[in-house]
């Protein structure tokens, strides 16, 4: 059971429930409310994140002004009950930090980050029916969230997009704020685009814009991605603001790498079959079992990487051993090879794969799955994402 549930409607009430957490918030200060309380109106607890030196300096921004997408990434909306890649959860962070930069706005960042739970070690907890529902969802929640200030620097996204997370004392100043100022305080917003909300007085002197996004991800708000002369923050932004904990261990893995090369080779998920009414296996990236698997990947990569190079591999491929036979042409590494160094830092795999992320961008050559630029080297040439047309698969040369 997920904490928020789909909403077809702008919440027209969040007023009110700013206004009646202010009244418990000052409650549980002084002891007259349990800590549970506050809980039931999903904000987080204002001690658990130590606060960095640009939300020390406040002062500095009090003639600025905010906005907030809400506690969790493409939530309320139909990925509640559930939650994306880190990918598709990055697309929708940074199309809210784009909009914070156009409106010149502090963003406030969701403290935590959904793991999906084939990417979390520790899995999604079970209960029995008898259980309370509400404390289930914090618990579920709890076990299938990683804190974002784990994944990146925040002081580093704010030499870029100001922000802060929404369980900083800072945030707390600025819904006491809201609350101090009115009418001008609080604009709850629906439905509107971000042209809008910088150009219409209405909006643009409101201190705080909470905007409820579309249901169907945050990134739905970013209509002209398609139009790359209108984005702001290129795909590589948020890898580059990995953690300093996981930006510390990927430079000391490049440092014992010294010169390498570098793949990246996505399967698992991608490698889909189904059958169709006649029987006929198919696939929506007919290549892509072919184009990863080793015997194929050393002839597409050896016009770029010569034999004897270092080659780290990155991949979701489950099967051990899968990519040895690649160690006849070049010296393997992995990421397990540095267990020592990653075991420390690494909670799940959103961490690792964050943390491989920079190791890949630090190769001389790096070559992806897919190819997304005109310039990217690539093993397959089949499109990431796919027209929905189901092809069968191909494992000769002769196609």
């Amino acid at each position: 059971m997920a904490m928020y549930r789909h909403q077809k409607k702008p919440r027209s009430i969040v007023q009110i429930f700013f206004l009646i957490f202010f009244l418990l918030f000052g409650a549980v200060l002084i002891g007259e409310f349990p800590r549970s309380v506050t809980h039931q109106l999903f904000f987080p607890s204002p001690d658990t994140y130590t606060e960095s030196l640009l939300q020390q300096e406040i002062s500095e921004w009090s003639e600025k002004k905010y906005i907030y997408w809400g506690s969790r990434i493409d939530c309320p909306g139909k990925h509640c009950d559930s939650c994306e890649g880190l990918g598709h959860q990055e697309s929708s962070l940074r199309c809210a930090l784009e909009e914070a930069m156009f409106l010149n706005r502090i963003f406030v960042m969701p403290s935590r980050m959904c793991i999906n739970p084939i990417h979390n070690k520790k899995g999604i907890l079970h209960h029995s029916d008898d259980d309370d529902d509400d404390v289930v969802s914090e618990e579920r929640w709890a076990a299938s969230s990683c804190a974002m200030d784990s994944l990146y620097d925040m002081d580093l996204i704010s030499q870029t997009v100001p922000v802060i997370l929404d369980n900083s004392k800072t945030w707390y100043k600025v819904l006491s704020k809201s609350m101090k100022l009115g009418k001008q305080g609080v604009a709850n917003v629906y439905k509107i685009n971000r042209t809008v909300l910088s150009d219409d007085s209405m909006y643009s002197n409101i201190f705080l814009i909470n905007r409820t996004a579309n249901p169907l991800s945050w990134f739905m708000e970013c209509k002209n991605r398609n139009n790359r002369s209108s984005i702001q923050l290129p795909y590589s932004f948020l890898p580059l603001m990995a953690s300093k904990n996981l930006r510390d261990v990927a430079d000391q893995i490049k440092e014992q790498l010294v010169d390498y090369d570098a793949i990246h080779v996505r399967r698992g998920d991608k490698i889909k079959t189904r059958r169709d009414k006649s029987g006929v296996i198919r696939s929506l990236h007919p290549h892509l079992d072919r184009d990863t698997r080793s015997e194929f990947i050393l002839r597409r990569i050896k016009k770029w990487c010569p034999p004897g190079r270092t080659l780290f591999i990155a991949s979701n491929e489950r099967t051990p051993n899968f990519f040895s036979p690649l160690a006849a042409s070049y010296k393997l590494a992995y990421s397990s090879n540095y267990s020592s160094l990653i075991d420390p830092v690494i909670e799940n795999n959103y961490h690792l794969f964050m943390l491989e992320r920079l190791i890949l961008a630090g190769a001389k050559k790096f070559i992806k799955t897919f190819k997304e630029d005109v310039n990217e080297l690539s093993l397959t040439d089949d499109p990431k994402k796919n027209t929905k047309a189901w092809q069968i698969p191909v494992y000769t040369l002769d196609d």
